[in-house]
């Protein structure tokens, strides 16, 4: 199938082609009929991503303080590769999606195939879409006006935080597609309008809704004709759809606006707000959150988990429904919004009118085609100049990836391109990053299907690069299939996926090709780690080890943070350092501890923990793993005190010694953490036939003591 994606890199809008995804639990696949552009929030993306390297900067500088802080840390060559790394992978573009549902995932109860669903989905030929953020389309409002729900939903979320009455006065300022929505909305609950806008096609269709306009274009003062339109009482509440760096829009409204009137920013404009302004009227002033209660939870959008009615009158799905009430029963007309109709094979020409404003444009509707094009899970590339490519028997591990993230792309997959692997696919869940990063490094095919790719007789390495909480499914089915496997860290999240990891390693190995199992501890592949322990070789007594890690904080609503998911930092994060002292002390781990911090609520933080191993040979490490430091410190520090010595290192860019003969210092001119090394080793491994670079005893050690460790911080 075929998605709309922005290059931010060069300016480039693309019609990509992408594996066909399914419909996740809880979810729904989605064939489009229609997709509406949004005027305001594409515009602002698509600009940015035309603008110069200078412009890009002037318009963040809250990033561009961030990136100094990272060359001040990391150093400025990985800064310029992340920036460029991060610019170059184009965005999904869209949000105001209608079409008909192919198939409903489990737990996606009241949606069955073939009902006419409204949803937040990009514009592409088929989009998967939770289930709380689609509602089912009446049978009396078309699809051209379906899509414009999405948009009806954030105008009636700010409308709803104003909570008008009946004959109160409300601004409009900004009257594009969420503000003329806005004006309806406000006229349906009883309200006047006033409506604000230079452009004078907008205040006329305004018009047309029942509000009155300020003439801007013939020099009308908003703040004259708000006093005349109110007799002098002053305006009851002002909502801000334009968007604009301006303060002007706030710092206007809150003039017009009587004592204890309020202001509601549903789009975006300039926050350097006049205190006097607020103080003596004692206003109101709100930030609206997109399309209402929901969005951003992950237990709300991604689990499905509905707020209950009674306690959540409106949540985003609700608002969807309402908004398409209004259009069924003709209170909100959103026909004569639209000024623009582009076929999907023309969409990039659609945002070229919406870049360059050749001619005035309002609502710019994509309709697709009826008939479905040929759909395919799995996306031949063609990209590959290799022996494969032509046909000839490759020597050497063909590699398949299981997983397109972020850290796959920007880190994984360059380091096993550095090694020598021939890809042959890689996969992820929506399609879009797999098909990206599968041409960007040569893969023959990208796919949403990886039961495929585990069964497939042309790969011989699957690196599995997904959320935690599927490792352990994805080790276990490719070691059955007799795949050697790299999986990214942890190996698991909780015991029994451990022991289901062994059981499944000691089958593989009772076979005749005893595949090899690799989890990317990198950091014991370090150089500087690699001298560390070449000089800890000759000290015979125990060590002591101190790792500080300044890991930063993580909202505890992001998936990481959940123990069924993510597995929660220590397991998900911490483990990295625990195998980094394993590997040091070269002993096995006997005891081990943990001590966390109690946060404001009475929960420990598993993101501030003292971790506390003592090792067979009596060496002992402690692992302070803080999430509440300062981000201008560097992230990691590794120090080994023994024998009279010192070792110290320092973000993995300085090593010191301090009474080793023959050694002082061991800097880089870049951080190295060992990634590339790490993959090496394992290619290497699988190519030649030697034993695995860690051995599995180490691999299930660490897994076993890292889990019990996370799960006694949450007691």
């Amino acid at each position: 199938m075929r998605q709309v994606l922005q290059s931010l890199a060069d300016g480039r809008t693309l019609l990509a082609e992408i594996p066909e995804s399914t419909a996740a639990r809880g979810g729904l696949l989605i064939r489009t009929t229609r997709s509406v552009i949004s005027a305001g929030t594409e515009r602002m993306l698509v600009d940015f991503s035309r603008a110069g390297w200078l412009d890009k900067v002037r318009q963040q500088p809250d990033k561009v303080l961030a990136l100094l802080q990272k060359i001040r840390t990391d150093g400025l060559i990985p800064t310029i590769e992340a920036v460029r790394d991060r610019l170059d992978q184009p965005l999904p573009l869209g949000y105001c999606n209608v079409g008909e549902v192919i198939e409903a995932g489990g737990d996606a109860a009241g949606f069955a195939p073939g009902a006419r669903v409204v949803s937040n989905g990009p514009h592409a030929e088929q989009v998967m879409v939770p289930r709380n953020l689609c509602a089912r389309v009446p049978a009396s409002v078309s699809d051209d006006e379906a899509a414009f729900t999405v948009l009806g939903a954030i105008a009636l979320q700010g409308v709803r935080l104003a909570a008008p009455t009946l004959g109160e006065r409300f601004v409009v300022t900004g009257l594009g597609l969420i503000g003329l929505i806005t004006v309806q909305l406000l006229r349906a609950s009883g309200c006047r309008v006033l409506g604000i806008d230079p452009d004078p096609r907008k205040a006329e269709l305004a018009r047309r809704f029942g509000a009155e306009t300020v003439a801007l274009d013939k020099g009308e003062d908003p703040l004259a004709v708000a006093e005349a339109f109110t007799a002098g009482q002053g305006i009851d509440g002002v909502i801000i759809t334009a968007a604009t760096r301006s303060n002007e829009p706030v710092s206007q409204g809150a003039k017009m606006c009587r004592k204890r009137g309020r202001i509601i920013l549903v789009g975006v404009a300039g926050l350097d707000l006049d205190r006097a302004d607020f103080y003596t009227k004692e206003l109101t002033f709100q930030v609206s959150c997109s399309y209402g209660p929901g969005r951003y939870d992950p237990q709300y959008e991604e689990k499905g988990n509905d707020y209950p009615l009674g306690f959540v009158r409106w949540t985003e799905q609700r608002n969807f429904e309402a908004v398409l009430a209004m259009m069924q029963s003709g209170a909100l007309d959103v026909k004569p919004l639209i000024t623009h109709r582009f076929s999907f094979d023309d969409a990039p020409a659609a945002y070229e009118l919406l870049a360059t404003g050749s001619e005035p444009y309002l609502g710019i509707l994509i309709v697709y085609q009826a008939a479905a094009r040929p759909q395919r899970r799995t996306l031949e590339l063609g990209t590959p100049a290799s022996a494969a490519a032509a046909g000839e028997k490759v020597a050497g591990p063909r590699v398949a990836f299981i997983g397109a993230g972020n850290y796959a792309g920007r880190v994984l997959i360059p380091a096993f391109a550095a090694a020598g692997a021939k890809f042959e696919s890689i996969g992820s869940a929506g399609g879009a990053t797999a098909a990206y990063f599968g041409r960007k490094f040569g893969f023959e095919r990208a796919t949403t299907d990886s039961a495929t790719q585990l069964g497939s007789q042309d790969n011989d390495v699957i690196v599995v690069a997904t959320r935690h909480d599927t490792h352990a499914r994805y080790v276990v089915q490719a070691l059955a299939a007799g795949k050697h496997v790299f999986v990214e860290k942890p190996l698991a999240v909780n015991a029994a996926q451990v022991d289901e990891v062994q059981q499944a390693w000691d089958a593989a190995r009772a076979h005749a090709r005893r595949p090899l199992l690799m989890v990317g501890f990198n950091r014991r592949f370090a150089p500087q780690v690699v001298r560390m322990k070449a000089l800890l070789a000759g000290v015979r007594e125990p060590k002591s080890f101190a790792v500080t890690v300044n890991a930063g904080m993580i909202p505890r609503e992001h998936w990481t943070q959940d123990p069924r998911v993510g597995g929660g930092r220590i397991i998900g994060e911490a483990c990295h350092f625990i195998d980094l002292l394993r590997f040091l002390a070269g002993a096995p781990i006997v005891e081990s501890s943990v001590t966390c911090l109690q946060g404001a609520d009475g929960r420990a933080r598993d993101d501030v923990a003292s971790i506390t191993l003592q090792f067979a040979d009596h060496s002992w490490g402690t692992i302070q793993y803080l999430a509440n430091g300062h981000k201008d410190v560097p992230k990691e520090r590794v120090e080994v005190f023994c024998a009279g010595r010192i070792l110290q290192l320092d973000n993995f860019r300085k090593l010191r010694g301090f009474g080793w003969k023959g050694f002082s210092r061991m800097n880089l001119w870049r951080q190295d953490k060992g990634q590339r090394a790490c993959a090496k080793s394992f290619l290497d491994a699988v190519r030649d036939g030697l034993p695995a670079p860690i051995p599995i005893e180490e691999i299930l050690e660490v897994a076993r003591v890292t889990i019990r460790l996370g799960e006694a911080a949450r007691r």
